[in-house]
């Protein structure tokens, strides 16, 4: 790490976000207080989403993990031991609220740590934003799509520039602004045209329709008219 990032313990402060496994949490240990580790909040929220999707607690769980109040939530989750429906979820709760329970500091805002370092966080993200970032990167940059290494990296960069509204430079020259293309919605009379001309539109359009009407085919079809 010190010679990667020019690390210097005794200036620098880290930031580490994880899972909870056990070789990620040792950095508690490891770095003392020169480190904040936060629980990945996406896991966290797609965790309690699965247990409690339609609970009635479900929305309490919600706003103490969206307020990084980790005791509150910790008793949230405590007060529905036994009102799930399968024996399954209930594992699943005891194994999350024994996880979390363990560093319930982890589920603090990791920016107001920072703040009491003398450090300032302003435009820092929430932690947990990275896993809903990259299911945005993985459909636009996959979808069928095959690519170098090189190509890969310049097309991330670029997204990341467009999301964040930073400078970029490019081939054809440097990118100081970007503006959002506007959607344009058909007028309402255009909708309504096409809802009462679609019956002439396709009138005709099947073959089997203009012959006999005795043959299976077409009373399959004439069977099938309004589905």
């Amino acid at each position: 790490m010190e010679e990667a990032f020019d690390y210097d313990p005794a200036v620098h402060r880290l930031v580490i976000n994880g899972d909870g496994a056990t070789w990620i949490t040792a950095c508690r240990d490891y770095f003392q207080g020169r480190a904040f580790f936060t629980i990945d909040r996406f896991h966290v929220a797609r965790d309690i989403r699965r247990l409690f999707r339609d609970h009635r607690r479900y929305r309490a769980m919600q706003k103490a993990l969206a307020k990084y109040d980790g005791e509150t939530l910790i008793t949230e989750l405590n007060s529905a031991v036994g009102t799930l429906e399968t024996e399954a979820k209930e594992e699943r709760l005891e194994a999350l609220i024994h996880q979390l329970e363990q560093y319930p500091e982890a589920l603090g805002d990791y920016r107001q740590w920072l703040k009491d370092q003398g450090i300032d966080p302003t435009g820092f993200r929430p932690m947990g934003s990275a896993e809903g970032t990259m299911s945005v990167f993985a459909k636009r940059l996959k979808n069928g799509r095959s690519w170098v290494e090189k190509g890969a990296s310049a097309m991330m960069t670029a997204m990341v520039a467009l999301m964040d509204k930073l400078p970029l430079k490019t081939l054809m020259g440097r990118v100081e602004e970007w503006t959002e293309p506007k959607e344009e919605r058909p007028p309402k009379y255009f909708v309504e045209k096409v809802e009462s001309t679609v019956g002439e539109a396709t009138r005709n359009n099947i073959m089997y329709l203009k012959q006999r009407a005795n043959i299976p085919v077409y009373r399959a079809l004439k069977d099938l008219k309004g589905f």
